[in-house]
C-alpha cells in the first residue's frame, strides 16, 4: 500500500491516494461567481486521487475575503458547472469545500452588519477587505433561530453542488471558522443547548452533518477538521479529548472521508495543543485523510503505517498540476511562488509547467 494505491470514497474507486487540498486563490468574478480560469486550474490537477475545492461560501454572511465564491446563486452554481465538467472530462473526481467564516469577517463585506459568532468574542488582528486591513471586530452572537437558519444554509449548499455537478462535498470544520469555532471553548462561551460540554459544542456540526447526509447522502459527505490548529485565534482547553469524541461520533455517519489537518510549524510556534494523529486515528474507524506540509516521503510512511488513508497536498499541489505523475518519476518539483497565491491573473495560477 502506497500513495499510488487505488482507494475507495464513498462510492468512488479513485486511482490514487495523493489528494489536492482545498487552497483558496481569491480568483472568482464580480459576484463571487467562478470562471473558466478556474475551470482550467482545476481539470490542470485532474489527476489527483480526489480533488478538494478551495473554501466556498454558502451565504453572503459567509464571506470574509474578497474574490472567493460562493455556492448560494444561481451564477454561482452555473459557473461551478464549468468546473466540474473539465475536471471530469479529464476523469477526475471533485468535491466542494462548504464554507462559513463566521468571526473571521468585517461589516465592510456585509453592508455595515457584523459578521457572526457562537459568542461575541473578538479575535485577535486584522482582515484584508474592501476598505483594506482593518482590526476585527467583536462578532453578533447567533440566536438559536439563526442557527438553525445557517444549518439550513450549509444543507442547501450541499444540494447546490450536487446539481452543479460536484460529486460531494467537505464540510469546512476547520481553520477558525464558524464551525469551529463552535466546537472549540476558546471561541464558544454558550451557556445553551449548543454550548458547554463537548457534547453540545459538537451540537451545530452534527446538526449539519445530519442534514447534508439527508439531503444528499453519506458517501457523498466528507468532513475536514484543525484538531491542533491555532489561526485566526483558536484555542482550546483540552483538545485532544475533545476532538477524539468528535471522532468518535463521526464513526456513526458512514461518511466518505475524515480529513485531519496535523499541527504545523505555526501552529506550535503559536502554543499550540498538540493532537497526535495516531490518537485520531484511533478514535476514528473510517477513511482518514491526513494533510499539514506532508512530502511524499512522509505521506507514504502515513498510508504505509495505517496512520492515514489518504494524503491530502496544498502548496505542492498548487504549484504542481500533474503531481502524481512528479511523484511516480521522482522529478523535481515546482517551488510554489507564495507572492502569486492570493493575486488576480493567471500568473502563478495555470501557468506552472507540468513535466
Amino acid at each position: 500500500m502506497n500513495l499510488f494505491s487505488p482507494i475507495k470514497i464513498g462510492d468512488y474507486s479513485l486511482p490514487n491516494r495523493i489528494f489536492m487540498a482545498p487552497m483558496t486563490r481569491c480568483r472568482s468574478s464580480e459576484g463571487n461567481v467562478p470562471n473558466n480560469m478556474m475551470a482550467h486550474y482545476y481539470a490542470q490537477r485532474a489527476s489527483a486521487g480526489l480533488i478538494i475545492t478551495e473554501a466556498t461560501q454558502i451565504s453572503t454572511r459567509g464571506i470574509g475575503y474578497p474574490h472567493t465564491p460562493g455556492i448560494h446563486t444561481a451564477a454561482q452554481i452555473e459557473g461551478w458547472k464549468h468546473v466540474t465538467k473539465a475536471v471530469h472530462e479529464k476523469g477526475g473526481r471533485i468535491f466542494l469545500q462548504l464554507w462559513h467564516v463566521g468571526r473571521i469577517s468585517h461589516p465592510a463585506f456585509h453592508n455595515g452588519e457584523l459578521p457572526v459568532a457562537p459568542s461575541a468574542i473578538k479575535p485577535a488582528g486584522s482582515i484584508y477587505t474592501p476598505l483594506g486591513m482593518q482590526e476585527f471586530v467583536t462578532p453578533h452572537a447567533l440566536s438559536i433561530d439563526e442557527i438553525k437558519t445557517v444549518v439550513e444554509q450549509y444543507i442547501q449548499g450541499a444540494k447546490n453542488a450536487i446539481e452543479a455537478g460536484f460529486d460531494g462535498v467537505e464540510i469546512h470544520g476547520a481553520n477558525g471558522y464558524l464551525i469551529d469555532q463552535f466546537l472549540r471553548d476558546g471561541t464558544n462561551h454558550r451557556e445553551d443547548a449548543y454550548g458547554g460540554s463537548i457534547e453540545n459544542r459538537a451540537r451545530f456540526l452534527l446538526e449539519i452533518v445530519r442534514g447534508i447526509i439527508s439531503a444528499i447522502g453519506s458517501d457523498k459527505t466528507g468532513i475536514r477538521l484543525a484538531p491542533s490548529g491555532t489561526f485566526n485565534d483558536m484555542k482550546d482547553s483540552d483538545p485532544t479529548n475533545h476532538f477524539s469524541y468528535i471522532c468518535e461520533i463521526l464513526n456513526e455517519f458512514d461518511l466518505a472521508y475524515l480529513h485531519i489537518i496535523d499541527a504545523l510549524e505555526g501552529d506550535i510556534r503559536h502554543g499550540a495543543n498538540v493532537v497526535e494523529l495516531s490518537v485520531l486515528r484511533k478514535a476514528y474507524k473510517g477513511v482518514l485523510i491526513a494533510n499539514g506540509g506532508y512530502t511524499q516521503e512522509r505521506g507514504t510512511s502515513a498510508i504505509q503505517s495505517g496512520l492515514a488513508d489518504a494524503v491530502a497536498f496544498g502548496a505542492l499541489y498548487l504549484a504542481n498540476p500533474d503531481l502524481p505523475e512528479r511523484f511516480k518519476a521522482n522529478a523535481e518539483l515546482n517551488v510554489p511562488d507564495t507572492t502569486t497565491f492570493y493575486t488576480a491573473g493567471e500568473v502563478g495560477y495555470v501557468d506552472y509547467p507540468t513535466l
